[in-house]
């Protein structure tokens, strides 16, 4: 018998990998469909390419044969390994969602049932089978009983389950954020940016030196720096922006722990110690395990058991393009243009740049869902589909009509006010409801809530957002309507 084949997808290079106990050698597949089939940005492509060839780099140096291959699709090149090694079995851990079914049919092909989520499905199932409504919460504590994250024996460390209420100051004006640094360039960088050139023509953004890790010692580096560097104002301020920095006090890690360079465990471990050693504040060490044990194995888990409902969803009628401003055209929104701006040169924006500029600003000018998605997913360096569907459709938009969260997040101009220093000299101002100077944000915001008013009148997260819209004076409201109207028909703003 030839002995079976560990067959590694970009998101399953851990060393942690099932597939690799007792394969006689390796696969890894350049699939010219996935790279160059969908316009994707180029640091996200350089970092997964990156990543492949240094796994394949360390395989070899540990006695595995390997064989990376380009191909033109999946099937195509494990049907070419096939052949060149004696038809050997191919064992594959499910990847998440959709892809497991097409793949898992492909001949010779084992799928090995596993995770290197920190939730297999069964687990999620669990606790999800019955609900009448899934709320990550409730999730969330169940993780920290199951995991033993920042607990004193039963009871949550301090008392207190979520801190969240602690983590939305806007930005200080004394203290500066890391700068995002981009890795020394070397012979395997340079060979992948030349390749991308052949491979993926139409991709987008920056090609300059590689921002995101490809290595398990390179994630382990920046997680240790993040730590020690950005950790402690990391919870307080994880909502807020400032124009021109990038990475903020945010990690930037869930790249690497999507494509399996990093265990997440092992991030949050390092964290709690932090804390309990006294140099992070818990709200910073809770935030940051909300997000990791919490919201990223929620969503993952949400995805897989929904996943055959994600396309098509479109609950508000969505029904305008995506605004050429998301692919480098101009506008006066100064917000906007730095944010955006920041995705083209690096991959990345953090959460409340997703969910409250980009993502608020699709939502009130009703952008249709299929089109934003496939913006979130192709833009971002940690842009899979499970993280994208779920972020996208169900929270940003409302697309799966409030199955996922009870509301939408439509915010006006004065919430990016708040929360950065974005408005200071921009061209909109965010307390004008109408006319040209009106800030977008706010124009569009009254006029999501009086066109949608019907729809969310009995959600009672949302009736304060209602009685503030039937206090405003008729002539605002209607200045607001005028102004909207004009943005939804042509944003050019």
């Amino acid at each position: 018998m030839p002995g079976h084949t560990a067959w590694l997808l970009a998101e399953h290079l851990s060393p942690a990998n099932p597939a690799l106990a007792g394969a006689r050698r390796v696969l890894l597949i350049e699939s010219a469909t996935a790279i160059g089939g969908a316009p994707h940005h180029r640091q996200k492509l350089l970092m997964i390419l990156s990543a492949m060839r240094r796994t394949a780099r360390r395989l070899r140096d540990q006695g595995l044969e390997v064989d990376l291959r380009e191909a033109p699709t999946f099937a195509a090149g494990v049907a070419a390994h096939r052949a060149a090694h004696g038809d050997p079995e191919v064992r594959l851990l499910r990847p998440v969602g959709r892809r497991a079914q097409r793949l898992g049919r492909l001949p010779g092909v084992t799928m090995l049932d596993g995770s290197l989520f920190l939730t297999p499905p069964e687990e999620f199932d669990a606790w999800a089978d019955g609900r009448r409504r899934l709320v990550m919460e409730d999730f969330y504590r169940r993780q920290r009983r199951r995991l033993g994250v920042l607990m004193d024996g039963d009871a949550p460390l301090g008392g207190v389950w979520n801190l969240d209420a602690e983590n939305r100051r806007p930005p200080p004006r004394d203290t500066a954020p890391p700068e995002l640094a981009p890795y020394p360039d070397d012979d395997l960088d340079r060979e992948v940016r030349r390749d991308l050139e052949r491979l993926a023509p139409d991709a987008f953004g920056s090609i300059g030196p590689r921002l995101w890790p490809a290595t398990p010692q390179e994630a382990r580096t920046r997680l240790a720096g993040f730590v020690s560097g950005a950790l402690d104002a990391f919870g307080p301020y994880q909502d807020a922006m400032l124009h021109g920095r990038r990475l903020m006090w945010h990690s930037g890690l869930a790249a690497a722990m999507n494509l399996g360079l990093l265990d997440p465990l092992e991030a949050v471990r390092a964290v709690e110690d932090a804390h309990r050693a006294g140099r992070v504040g818990l709200a910073s060490a809770e935030g940051f395990a909300r997000q990791v044990i919490g919201w990223r194995e929620y969503v993952a888990g949400l995805y897989r058991r929904w996943s055959a409902d994600w396309a098509g969803m479109n609950a508000l009628g969505a029904d305008r393009p995506l605004p050429a401003l998301f692919r480098g055209g101009p506008t006066r929104m100064r917000c906007m243009a730095d944010a955006v701006g920041g995705v083209a040169a690096t991959g990345y924006a953090h959460h409340i740049e997703r969910l409250m500029l980009f993502g608020n600003l699709m939502l009130t000018l009703g952008v249709r869902p299929d089109e934003a998605l496939a913006w979130f997913t192709t833009s971002f360096v940690d842009g899979h589909e499970w993280v994208m569907a779920p972020n996208v459709l169900g929270m940003a938009l409302h697309a799966d009509g409030g199955r996922m969260m009870t509301k939408p997040y439509p915010a006006s101009g004065a919430y990016v006010k708040r929360m950065s220093d974005h408005c200071r000299g921009c061209a909109y101002d965010p307390a004008v409801r109408g006319g040209p100077t009106a800030c977008p944000f706010t124009s569009l915001y009254w006029d999501f809530l009086d066109r949608h008013r019907d729809r969310f009148a009995a959600n009672p997260r949302m009736r304060p957002m209602l009685r503030n819209l039937d206090r405003l004076p008729p002539p605002e409201m209607a200045a607001a309507r005028a102004r909207a109207r004009e943005l939804r028909a042509d944003f050019t703003a």
